[in-house]
């Protein structure tokens, strides 16, 4: 009897081990593993492990290298997430979750900073995704670096040269662009297609992230990178094109208050500056040209200033010539009204028509004077 029972057990090890064969590995599914090489990396480096929760990171581990520069880490991520591993100044996004061993290589001297992953999913993403927008930063690279090159050779000819390279590097930067908006809007079951999102400047594809956000609404439930973006794109929603304006009361340069609601019946430019702001400064003589064409034609403008320093904000509207009405509730981009018309870049503007809706966005230059020209008649 008991060789009959030692004899099911040795079949029920080999059962065991044949079903682990079959799934290549058996694999802790209580935490995940991240090791690989680094090369060109000094000796017994220290490289360091950390989380990313929102726009925080915490080291949640550290290693030295060992000899042939080879690190790991083994952790915890109950939902897949965000981690980063960081070597001197360089730094290598990740995306895990328990269960996963992932492989990380890189070569410190790589000018374009790229990495290897593989191991996972995610991981087979993320270096989809990596290896080819950094075909693209290359190629800017190598553009930049001729530029250089040729200024070095040709300096009083630097203008031509910024005129004969500057459509290349426009064409090659917007086919990035491209790519990484197709990539991220055809791979939404993927947390890689969200740091591809937000690798983007929200002011510049708001519709882009917008549309993105609808696909994704209900993929990542857990992670809370990904609810405090779809909370923003929510708020972003209520200030697009046919939404109501916010409603806003704040102090004026003068020490008065303006109310939003006491311009009904004009049509209201709100202008979102700082005197800190170089392309709002440069932008300035424009919107004098617009605000003295169009005063007369029940047209005015709302300057609303980022500034913390009331001296600076003051001294910027005396040398601009910007003789509107101004507030500020000088708290830089944590001021309520900027918070509430989700702006996160400046230069913005809004244009506002008689019953208070929100009829245009971020227009400038011959763009903004065609839209007034065709609106106010």
């Amino acid at each position: 009897m008991r060789t009959h029972n030692k004899a099911i057990s040795i079949i029920k090890i080999a059962v065991f081990l044949l079903l682990c064969t079959a799934f290549v590995a058996c694999k802790d599914k209580s935490k995940f593993e991240i090791g690989g090489k680094f090369e060109n990396a000094k000796p017994k480096s220290k490289v360091y492990l950390y989380s990313i929760d929102k726009n925080n990171e915490t080291a949640v581990d550290s290693t030295v290298l060992s000899d042939k520069g080879e690190f790991k880490f083994a952790n915890n991520a109950p939902d897949v997430d965000f981690f980063k591993v960081k070597i001197d100044n360089n730094e290598y996004i990740v995306i895990v979750k328990n269960g996963d061993v992932i492989k990380l290589d890189a070569d410190l001297s790589s000018p374009t900073l790229d990495y290897k992953l593989s191991g996972a999913d995610e991981a087979d993403k993320l270096e989809e995704l990596n290896k080819n927008r950094n075909q693209y930063v290359a190629k800017l690279i190598a553009l930049e670096t001729q530029f250089q090159e040729n200024v070095a050779k040709n300096p009083e000819s630097r203008q031509a040269i910024i005129n004969q390279m500057s459509p290349e590097l426009t064409r090659v930067k917007q086919e990035m662009i491209d790519y990484i908006l197709k990539f991220a809007m055809d791979n939404t079951s993927s947390l890689a297609s969200f740091y591809a999102m937000n690798s983007l400047n929200p002011g510049d594809y708001e519709q882009e992230m917008l549309a993105y956000a609808d696909k994704i609404k209900s993929n990542f439930n857990k992670n809370e990178a990904v609810t405090e973006f779809l909370v923003r794109m929510a708020k972003l929603r209520s200030v697009q094109v046919g939404q109501p304006a916010p409603e806003f009361n704040m102090p004026t340069i003068d020490g008065k208050t303006v109310k939003l609601s006491a311009l009904k019946g004009k049509y209201v430019m709100l202008d979102f500056w700082a005197s800190w702001c170089q392309p709002c400064r440069q932008e300035n003589p424009h919107v004098v040209q617009v605000y003295n064409k169009y005063k007369s034609k029940n047209f005015t403008i709302v300057g609303i200033s980022l500034d913390k320093d009331v001296d600076a904000w003051k001294q910027a509207v005396a040398q601009d010539g910007l003789t509107w009405t101004h507030g500020s509730e000088l708290n830089d981009f944590e001021s309520p009204t900027v918070r509430a018309y989700q702006v996160e870049a400046i230069p913005a503007s809004f244009i506002i028509d008689p019953e208070g809706k929100i009829i245009a966005k971020n227009l400038s230059g011959d763009e903004l004077d065609s839209f007034l020209n065709k609106t106010l008649r």
